[in-house]
Order: C-alpha cells, then sequence, then structure tokens
C-alpha cells in the first residue's frame, strides 16, 4: 500500500532521514515538522543529517520527488489492479480514502504550505498532477477526440474528492459523487 514503511534501521541514513521526513511531513505537515524531529525519529546525529540534506529545503524537495514516486507506482498498480480501465478510477481511490493513515494529497498539501518559500516544491507537485492526469488519459481510448479533455476533468474530480474527505466528508460520499462523473464522461464516449 501506498504509506508502508521499510524498516529504518535497515535503511542507509540519507533513506532514514528522508523515509522519516516522508512521515512526519505527510501525516504533520511540513512547516509543523521541525528538522529537530526528523533528525531524532530517524536516529541520526546532526551532522550526518546536514551532510545528506543541507537545508530543510532540500529534504522539503526530496521528499516530494520520494512521494511522487511512491505515489504513481501505487496509483498504477491500483489501476491495473482493479482493471486498468476508466472503472478502476474509484475503487483505486477508495483503497487510498479508507488507509488508515490518509492525510489528503501531499502534493496539495504541499502547495498551500510551501510554494510560495518553495518554488520547487509548487513545480514538483504540478508536474505530479500533469503525470497523474497522463495515466488517466492512457485509461481512455486513443482514438477519443476528448480524451485528453476527459482526462483532466477526471484528474480535477479526484482532487475534489481528495479535498472533500480530507475536509471531513465521509470516503463513500465522495467516492460516489467521483463515480458519478467518471461513469457520465464513460458512457458520453460511447
Amino acid at each position: 500500500m501506498l504509506n508502508d514503511t521499510p524498516p529504518l534501521d535497515s535503511l542507509p541514513p540519507a533513506k532514514r532521514i528522508l523515509v522519516t521526513a516522508h512521515e512526519l511531513f505527510y501525516s504533520n505537515g511540513i512547516r509543523a515538522t521541525g528538522i529537530d524531529r526528523v533528525i531524532a525519529e530517524s536516529g541520526v546525529a546532526k551532522k550526518t543529517f546536514y551532510r545528506c540534506y543541507p537545508s530543510k529545503n532540500d529534504l522539503i524537495v526530496a521528499f516530494l520527488e520520494y512521494r511522487h514516486q511512491n505515489w504513481m507506482t501505487w496509483f498504477e498498480g491500483s489501476l491495473t489492479r482493479h482493471g486498468n480501465d476508466l472503472r478502476a478510477i474509484v475503487p483505486t481511490m477508495s483503497e487510498w480514502f479508507c488507509s488508515e493513515r490518509y492525510r489528503g494529497c501531499a502534493f496539495i498539501n504541499a502547495v498551500v504550505e510551501m510554494a510560495d518559500a518553495i518554488p520547487e516544491a509548487f513545480r514538483i507537485s504540478h508536474d505530479h498532477k500533469v503525470e497523474m492526469t497522463a495515466v488517466i488519459r492512457r485509461l481512455l481510448p486513443a482514438s477519443s477526440r476528448t480524451a485528453k479533455a476527459d482526462a483532466q476533468a477526471i484528474a480535477i474530480a479526484i482532487d475534489g474528492a481528495i479535498i472533500s474527505v480530507q475536509l471531513g466528508t465521509e470516503p463513500n460520499a465522495a467516492l460516489r459523487s467521483l463515480g458519478r462523473i467518471v461513469n457520465a464522461l464513460d458512457t458520453a464516449r460511447k
């Protein structure tokens, strides 16, 4: 699953720091998580931390790149497990929304928290959404004249469902709404 964490003691220091930061940044927020906490929970010395990540901004960028790789791997794998077509979107999002550790989209959260302070965070987050949309596009027939617009509409609906669940909407209600949009677009293209 998306939030599985390897055992920290088996990882080299830079990866241990990154995995720890990933867990803390995602669950508590980037601004709310100080470097001292990352150092303490990763079990590395302060000198080791700064040798691996010269600043918190460097760690934030590494966190977003790491999250992107993990999320995209999970997303594509889940879509495949659920049939690799438009109908796979809702059960895929259900896996994530119903996860114990769900806290919304790390990229939306990062833009809200850090985009003004770290332009690289905005770029990575933007690129993540572009890649997610491209994966959705591949679920549509190559011959479809509206595939690009349909993929964009579904990506925006997914982001809306993500935020809705993060704000307290019952996951099943958000998934039903997302399913209505996906089904309407699927039906319209047939």
